[in-house]
């Protein structure tokens, strides 16, 4: 974990030279040199010792001399100079929506913005507008972002938490003595943000082990060693804890470690009913004083009544009641997935040709795949004309030559402009094979026309999906502010499918929304938006996000077999 912790510290220092309005080159320069350590196989100490530092892409010596710095004290003394100078805080204010460096800088100099409660506290006392160049409506769309920031931004993307603790699992995994050990928590419930990784290890000894994955941490600071329960600092947003147990109650442990407060308590009191009491050291079976051990999960809930609860339903949300009755989904799974119908290639800002995408594709397993470059009107991405979109088509039919067995759709991501009307004429919308609909721009419309805008796009003959329907970016940026219970209407009216975006900065529809337009009897298409071949990986984040809605394969439009699938297109434009 030593080179994740370090590639914060650089990316940190980037952050803080960007608020100081530093040379772009140099905050670069921090930038890379961070993403390169982060990506490092192997721990940067053994990368030090074989002298192949310098051998690094974007490691100089400049960051190559603190890089020693830092394995040699456990600082940087640069870093250490930048958070004097700048409030760490104002990394966190950084983090609103439409506040960048300079901006946040000004609120400090002015009017003493130095946290996000700073912000907060003077955004209630309207202090915002007297800051130079701003004025009551950015105080206003400030308040609201920094509210959609309070209340869905803590921690980091689940993809970057999959990322680190399958490393550190793997990790965990070869420690001597550790007989089993598996991720539990919120990345195994696959929420959309989660602040901790947690993992849980059987071992005989807790005491090597312990060592052991504190020697991992590599650092005394933000260790935080209790017993059986040994927690690390993993930048700044997300911590890794460690839960030692006998082999005997790892699968309790692993259970009771995975479920949300209010799943546990629900299933306590379905257990107690029945005349058990569960516990980590076992279930007591309050009648006789027998104490169980399940060897699995699927035991622990026969034990008590139950079919299995999948761990992304365990949230409190009624699952213990609907599994007592027999009335639990049967969850769609990565394998049921046949296909993805929204990737980008290099004809707009995509880094993979046709070619190269329908070869990942095939290696895939899937039986198809779309190709949904952007159209014009997103000219920073490149986007398509209509004879642009014309002559992609041609070579679409040379790769499918090339590229027997799998299927591949020429499709468009057309913007939805401010109206409400497509970027594309219906002449070469009809001319293609699928139309995703989606808005880039005008995000912070009123609720009114951004709600018409999307109900309009639903409507048009044409358009199959839309993409990203809240246009939300995890940390970034809140949803935006529509009537999402009249576009799930107008979507099941008119039969179009809704995206839930798989790209772990987007994951829209997020799963409570995704379950109200499944229930309202909306198709929905999990999709990647991939940009280059190794992001089609990302399907795993929304088929998590489609489980979490409680969504069978026969709700997801992209669990339909290419036959299938053809005939909903076709029925559905006619």
């Amino acid at each position: 974990m030593r080179h994740l912790k370090l590639a914060a510290i650089l990316e940190e220092i980037a952050d803080l030279l960007e608020i100081k309005g530093e040379n772009p080159y140099k905050i670069r320069a921090y930038r890379r040199g961070a993403q390169a350590i982060a990506l490092l196989p192997i721990d940067i100490r053994e990368v030090v010792q074989h002298g192949q530092l310098d051998s690094i892409p974007g490691i100089g010596k400049a960051l190559a001399a603190k890089v020693q710095e830092w394995l040699e004290t456990g600082k940087i003394a640069y870093h250490e100079e930048l958070v004097a100078e700048v409030p760490r805080g104002l990394l966190d204010v950084m983090r609103v929506p439409g506040i960048g460096p300079r901006l946040a800088k000004r609120l400090y100099d002015e009017i003493g913005v130095a946290s996000l409660e700073d912000l907060a506290q003077a955004v209630r006392a309207r202090k915002l507008r007297t800051v130079r160049g701003l004025g009551p409506r950015t105080e206003r769309r400030i308040e609201r972002e920094l509210a959609l920031l309070e209340v869905d931004s803590k921690g980091v993307s689940l993809g970057e938490a999959l990322v680190v603790g399958r490393t550190l699992l793997e990790q965990v995994r070869a420690i001597p003595g550790v007989a089993r050990a598996e991720l539990a928590g919120e990345v195994r419930r696959m929420k959309e943000l989660a602040d901790r990784i947690t993992i849980v290890a059987a071992a005989g000894d807790s005491s090597p082990v312990r060592e052991a994955f504190s020697a991992i941490a590599g650092q005394e600071e933000g260790l935080d060693d209790q017993g059986d329960l040994i927690s690390i600092a993993v930048g700044r947003e997300l911590k890794a804890e460690l839960r030692v147990v006998p082999p005997a109650s790892f699968v309790l442990a692993w259970h009771a470690l995975t479920g949300s407060p209010r799943h546990l308590q629900e299933l306590g009191r379905w257990a107690k009913e029945r005349g058990f009491a569960i516990g980590e050291e076992g279930i007591l079976e309050l009648a006789t004083g027998r104490v169980h051990y399940p060897e699995t999960e699927e035991e622990l809930y026969q034990l008590l009544g139950l079919p299995y609860i999948p761990p992304e339903l365990r949230e409190g949300l009624g699952e213990v009641e609907m599994a007592g009755a027999g009335r639990l989904p049967d969850l769609t799974t990565l394998e049921a997935i046949r296909g993805d119908l929204h990737v980008h290639s290099t004809w707009s800002d995509g880094r993979s040709t046709i070619h190269e995408i329908a070869l990942a594709a095939k290696e895939q397993g899937y039986e198809y795949i779309a190709i949904t470059d952007h159209s014009q009107a997103l000219k920073i991405a490149g986007g398509l004309t209509r004879d642009d979109l014309l002559r992609q088509r041609e070579e679409i039919a040379r790769v499918k030559e090339a590229v027997p067995g799998v299927q591949i759709l020429a499709g468009v991501e057309v913007d939805i402009l401010a109206d409400g009307s497509l970027d594309l004429d219906d002449e070469i919308l009809a001319e293609l094979d699928l139309v995703v609909a989606s808005i880039h721009s005008g995000l912070r419309q009123d609720r009114e026309k951004l709600t018409q805008r999307l109900v309009r796009a639903i409507a048009h003959p044409h358009v199959d999906i839309i993409g990203h329907p809240t246009g939300r970016l995890l940390g970034e940026r809140g949803a935006a502010d529509v009537d999402i219970d009249r576009v799930i209407e107008a979507a099941a009216e008119h039969q179009t499918a809704l995206e839930i975006n798989a790209s772990p900065q987007r994951l829209d529809l997020k799963d409570a929304l995704a379950r109200r337009a499944a229930e309202a009897g909306v198709l929905l298409a999990v999709n990647t938006d991939a940009h280059e071949t190794g992001q089609l990986a990302f399907m795993e984040l929304g088929v998590g996000v489609a489980r979490r809605a409680w969504c069978t394969p026969a709700q997801i439009l992209n669990a339909k077999s290419w036959d299938e699938l053809l005939r909903w297109l076709k029925e559905r434009r006619s």
